[in-house]
């Protein structure tokens, strides 16, 4: 929309131009096009209308009226147009009149469509989740937010702070609820889905149909309070009629799936698994289907007022095929084993669920009586005579299921009272140590807890019961009592056997004993009618308690034993010296002297752990036998038990001592050095082999030889044997050296570190007859190759070929490693190639001096020869 613009030149003062009578006509022209144009827009807008029944509807449309008479008025407030207003008016004319009522008009209404939209637009987040909200709990959601904002609106605004404005509006929101519920309640979709999840979305629908309700009256009260003059009294039928159709609605749809889902569960998989007519039962379930597939296929809107008698029919129609028929079929398949509620008993059980069944198709009757047109048809008169033998059936049913139970509870009852309190697993009374596996268990039996239930469940359902039974189950928190405290200390007293190993079992013995004594009471004399149950449970859970307690006392004793064994085995016999700088070694004998020596250290440690082990032993013993002599006859077989306990340490000890040395052994890093040597004629290791296996062997008995240290203890205590004087200076003390010694496991160990050094030493004596190409140098007679050679005289250059070769060797010699590492010995061969370039060096400075002889004797000679034919001349 766009105002036209005048023509004229209008650059002049309004004064001139208003006395410009072409100008003046110009502008009226002008000015009537406004005039025409605002008064059409103007009659379009009032004419328009919300399109749709939604409240946004009407937000938008103020929305559109708004923009479109903001336009207009803007261009009315341009310069241009005011001037032309201002000329028109100097002038005079009686245009003008006209031309501001519209004007007027113009800024009456944009003023309210501006207000309206401002207002509005502050609900439309809240309209917008109402109308396309992800769920219905969206909607619920909204509703509280949306009346407080409408609340505001109605306080601040000039237009809808009326009831012929609002009450429209909350039409609107309210038809807008209406149809969300209907979208989300659709019984095409519906009856398709889960039982569960359909009673959901009902639930969901009806509280938000009344939430709605419930949140406008709680708005209208807070309008009241906040001192506002006008008040909502709206037109409360007008708002809710139909939404409270609609929640009756949606509550007879709950109904329904309610009463489907309680015939549906009376369908179990067990009642089908165990029924005598399968097909029958599925044959039901088909029924109750059938029942209510006609609610999928309505011809009419449910939710529409106008269907009500429609849907009051249906409803009828549902009611009567539910009940009568289906719960007469339903009783007869199952009342042989009937689907029970959760935690009911058999018997009551089967009477509530006949009576559950009574009481459904009662309310049929009941509404059928209410309903005389209804009882007085055929239909009725059958459906009234199908209750009565139904009835009838259902009735005896009850009566003989009673019956049956008071006669059995009434023999039952006084028998399963004089059951003793506990049983044992083991039909024999052996002590209870010697058979860790006899059990105890609680000798309550479930058929006193069933009659106690079934007792309470009789009384509810109103039936009398047996006075005995009766007396029972009002005694039940006291049972209750007894066997939870009777299974605790059970619990107890089969965690604390399964605690102790047999040497604790035959240590505790009096003591179990002792307890076994106690607890036979509860085998043989108390039962469940005894007075005395009480007391039995508080001395056994004593003595229990006492004898945990020691349990618990003796196992930190024995922790405390464990954990210096456990140091004793992991004991490293084996400390080798550490590495000197360079590629130095100790020598064999340093090396293996090191080792003693600080095996020496070690096993004085060992020794001092192992000698305060008796000290915790008689610990124990002052806590059991009340002694602390160390040798307690109550005792003699724990003290047997641990003493073969540090023998296997002990062993354990030694083993995994030999086999880390042969471990060190086999590794190739080099802890000790021995040297090669010539000793003429022949090249040898020094030590030789045999001194260094010699070595390792006494290396390997001193280890196992530590055991010697260990002095084993008398007979049937934890006291050392003293040292035993066979002859004056022969003394024998017993330890567990010779037990030990005897051990297959060692003696095969230290034979592998034997045969192991022996093929090392063979490898490095084998890597040393290289050097036998050399052995020449000092088998050759000297003396006999010079003087053969003196006698020879040969030339120069055989002397330099000999020097030539002799020099080679030693040059070659320098070239060869020093050193040779093989597993934990390193061979030094410098001490070797010194000799053997000595000896070379040896045979060169006796080649020079034969030379050196020959020489000077060829000197002398030709001297004389020179002298003799000087004188000749």
């Amino acid at each position: 929309l766009k105002l036209e613009m005048p023509t004229v030149n209008l650059d002049r003062e309004v004064s001139l131009l208003a006395t410009v009578p072409g100008v003046v006509q110009s502008l009226k022209r002008c000015a009537m096009t406004w005039q025409k144009l605002i008064s059409r827009v103007l009659e379009e807008q009032l004419k328009k209308v919300p399109q749709g029944n939604g409240p946004l509807a009407e937000v938008y449309l103020w929305c559109e009226k708004n923009a479109t008479l903001s336009a207009l008025t803007e261009q009315i407030k341009l310069p241009e147009v005011q001037k032309v207003l201002e000329i028109l008016q100097e002038a005079e004319s009686g245009f003008t009149g006209d031309l501001q009522i519209v004007l007027s008009d113009l800024r009456r209404h944009h003023m309210q469509a501006q207000d309206n939209a401002k207002f509005l637009s502050t609900l439309e987040r809240h309209l917008k989740n109402l109308s396309t909200g992800t769920g219905i709990d969206v909607i619920s959601n909204t509703i509280p937010s949306l009346l407080n904002a409408l609340r505001l609106v109605w306080i601040m605004s000039r237009h809808y702070n009326r009831d012929e404005c609002m009450v429209p509006f909350l039409e609107r929101i309210s038809w807008e609820i209406s149809a969300r519920v209907r979208r989300v309640v659709d019984l095409q979709t519906l009856f398709k889905q889960d039982i569960a999840a359909a009673k959901k979305k009902i639930t969901e629908a009806r509280n938000t149909l009344e939430q709605w309700k419930k949140c406008y009256f709680t708005t209208c009260i807070q309008v009241e309070e906040s001192g506002s003059k006008r008040y909502w009294k709206f037109d409360v039928k007008r708002l809710f009629e139909k939404t409270d159709y609609m929640v009756s609605i949606c509550q007879d749809l709950y109904d329904i799936f309610q009463i489907t889902e309680e015939l549906h569960n009376m369908f179990i998989p067990e009642l089908i698994t165990v029924s005598e007519n399968p097909k029958g039962v599925d044959e039901l379930q088909r029924e109750v289907n059938i029942v209510i597939s006609p609610m999928e296929d309505l011809t009419f809107d449910p939710f529409s007022m106008e269907s009500a008698r429609d849907w009051a029919f249906v409803m009828e129609e549902f009611r009567e095929d539910v009940t009568v028929e289906i719960v007469k079929q339903i009783f007869v398949e199952n009342h042989k084993d009937p689907p029970l509620y959760k935690n009911h008993p058999p018997v009551a059980g089967a009477i509530s669920w006949s009576r559950s069944l009574s009481h459904r198709i009662t309310r049929t009757i009941t509404r059928f009586q209410e309903e005389e047109e209804l009882l007085a048809s055929e239909r009725g008169m059958e459906v009234k005579q199908i209750y009565l033998q139904v009835a009838k059936k259902m009735k005896e049913y009850e009566d003989e299921k009673y019956l049956l139970w008071r006669e059995r509870t009434e023999h039952m009852l006084p028998l399963l009272l004089k059951e003793t309190l506990l049983t044992v697993s083991s039909a024999t009374e052996e002590p209870v140590t010697t058979k860790k596996s006899v059990c105890f268990t609680l000798n309550f039996s479930p058929e006193i807890q069933e009659i106690i239930i079934e007792t309470k469940y009789m009384e509810q359902l109103g039936l009398p019961v047996p006075e005995m039974a009766r007396y029972v189950a009002l005694q039940e928190d006291k049972y209750l009592r007894y066997t939870n405290k009777l299974k605790a200390m059970l619990d107890l007293y089969h965690r604390l056997m399964e605690m102790m190993n047999e040497a604790e079992t035959k240590l505790l013995d009096h003591y179990i004993q002792e307890l076994w004594r106690i607890l036979k009471a509860g085998l043989k004399r108390l039962t469940w009618k005894s007075v005395g149950i009480g007391e039995f449970i508080v001395q056994c859970t004593q003595i229990i308690g006492k004898l945990e307690l020691l349990v618990h006392q003796i196992h930190h004793i024995s922790e405390d034993i464990s954990i210096k064994l456990q140091s004793i085995e992991s004991t490293s016999l084996f400390k080798f010296p550490p590495s000197k700088n360079g590629e130095k070694r100790p020598g064999a004998k340093e090396f293996f002297d090191y080792v003693k020596c600080e095996q020496a250290k070690v096993v004085e440690q060992l020794v001092r752990k192992y000698s305060a082990i008796p000290q915790l032993l008689i610990e124990v013993e002052r806590r059991v036998a009340n002694t602390n002599s160390g040798k307690s006859p109550k005792l003699a077989s724990y003290y047997a038990y641990w003493e073969n306990r540090i023998y296997q340490v002990l062993t354990q000890l030694i083993v995994k001592n030999l086999q880390a040395f042969n471990a060190t052994v086999l590794a190739n890093v080099p802890l000790l050095q021995i040297e090669a040597v010539l000793s003429v004629p022949e090249i040898t290791l020094q030590p030789n082999a045999s001194e260094i296996e010699k070595m390792t062997e006494h290396c390997i008995q001193d280890c196992v030889e530590v055991t010697k240290r260990f002095v084993r203890w008398m007979h049937g205590t934890c006291i050392e044997c003293p040292a035993q004087h066979v002859k004056a200076d022969e003394v024998i003390t017993f330890s567990f050296y010779s037990d030990i010694s005897q051990s297959p496991l060692i003696i095969e160990q230290a034979d592998l570190i034997t045969q192991n050094v022996h093929k090392l030493l063979a490898s490095l004596s084998k890597c040393l007859s290289q050097w036998k190409k050399y052995d020449l140098l000092w088998k050759s007679d000297k003396g006999a190759v010079l003087d053969r050679l003196a006698a020879e005289k040969p030339a120069c250059v055989i002397f330099d070929e000999h020097l030539q070769f002799y020099m080679k060797i030693v040059e070659e010699v320098a070239q060869q490693p020093l050193i040779k590492d093989e597993q934990f010995i390193r061979l030094q061969l410098a001490p070797l190639a010194l000799a053997v370039q000595e000896n070379a060096k040896s045979w060169m400075m006796s080649l020079g001096k034969l030379l050196n002889e020959l020489a000077r004797e060829e000197l002398f000679s030709l001297q004389d020869e020179i002298q003799v034919g000087v004188f000749s001349l």
